[in-house]
């Protein structure tokens, strides 16, 4: 299966659509946020990223989903800044203070092409929302130089139906978070209210655009949708609610990586109950709720067993 950006960068649609994103960052309307700014003039919203990409750091990993992970790793570039900006984030560091180095076009299309002659299945854009124009104003580039695996869009799923429209055909494979299903919880945790409903708006488009997970014979993915859902101190109830709406709104056929690593991470011991670790109780339960919701396909590794193995290495 041919990703889809190729067939637009030969008929130019790739090209226009850069030039359209690159439009939105004059007065910043890039993602539910909507500050305003001109970041071509290097203002700067509550992402704190102007007109350049900053990438913390990019390499082969293979801590993924299988599915992505496959023998050869998944090919993630990791930008820095994040226009959710949770409280508890475990990457506090790259979303929140901003580590990593401004790359131009070019310079983000020479990472790219590394991570595929590295063999890496896919190019997996973590954190990708506030810098769309620019990762796509890179892809011809890289296009030019011999990308041909699919790109995933790595996402904490506050992102704008808008902006995820000039995707379509671009992006192989959505994996958004699915954080809040609560209000109260989004205002607290991220300072943005209006998150779970526009985490709704853009799933349902992202599953639009590529449909359920499709799994080739080696195993590795090479479209669709996959959720991940961070299960969270006494967040079952918002559990529940995510769970049920994927499998009712979106296909129970919805691949979803129910995630056990929670741990105060960043501010998080300064808002209880986020001040302690999930406990195994929960996720066991949070589990349950994913089997009655209806889903069929789940990803619910012991991750924190995994960590534990890497921190050895």
């Amino acid at each position: 299966m041919e990703p889809g950006y190729l067939e637009l960068h030969r008929s130019g649609e790739l090209v226009r659509r850069a030039q359209a994103l690159e439009r939105l960052l004059s007065d910043c309307c890039l993602c539910p946020r909507q500050c305003g700014v001109n970041r071509l003039a290097e203002e700067k919203g509550v992402c704190r990223t102007g007109g350049q990409a900053i990438v913390a750091s990019y390499a082969p990993h293979f801590g993924e989903e299988s599915p992505l992970v496959g023998s050869r790793g998944s090919g993630t570039i990791f930008l820095s800044h994040c226009n959710l900006r949770c409280v508890f984030c475990q990457n506090y560091e790259i979303s929140h203070l901003g580590e990593g180095v401004e790359v131009t076009p070019e310079q983000l299309a020479a990472m790219m092409m590394s991570l595929q002659q590295q063999g890496c299945h896919n190019i997996n854009f973590v954190t990708p929302t506030h810098v769309v124009p620019q990762i796509v104003a890179a892809l011809p580039y890289a296009v030019d130089a011999g990308l041909s695996v699919p790109l995933v869009y790595n996402t904490s799923g506050y992102d704008s139906v808008e902006t995820l429209q000039l995707l379509d055909r671009i992006i192989d494979i959505y994996m958004p978070d699915f954080k809040f299903w609560d209000t109260a919880s989004a205002k607290r945790y991220a300072k943005a209210g209006d998150y779970p409903a526009r985490v709704r708006d853009a799933i349902r488009e992202m599953h639009n655009q590529v449909g359920d997970l499709v799994i080739g014979a080696d195993g590795v993915a090479v479209r669709g949708l996959l959720v991940r859902h961070l299960v969270m101190p006494d967040g079952l109830a918002e559990t529940d609610g995510i769970l049920h709406y994927l499998a009712e709104k979106i296909s129970p056929a919805t691949y979803v990586n129910i995630m056990d690593q929670y741990r105060p991470c960043g501010r998080a011991h300064l808002y209880p109950p986020l001040d302690r670790q999930l406990s195994h109780d929960e996720y066991q339960e949070a589990l349950k709720l994913a089997e009655k919701a209806g889903l069929k396909r789940l990803d619910h590794r012991d991750w924190r067993r995994m960590f534990k193995i890497l921190e050895i290495f």
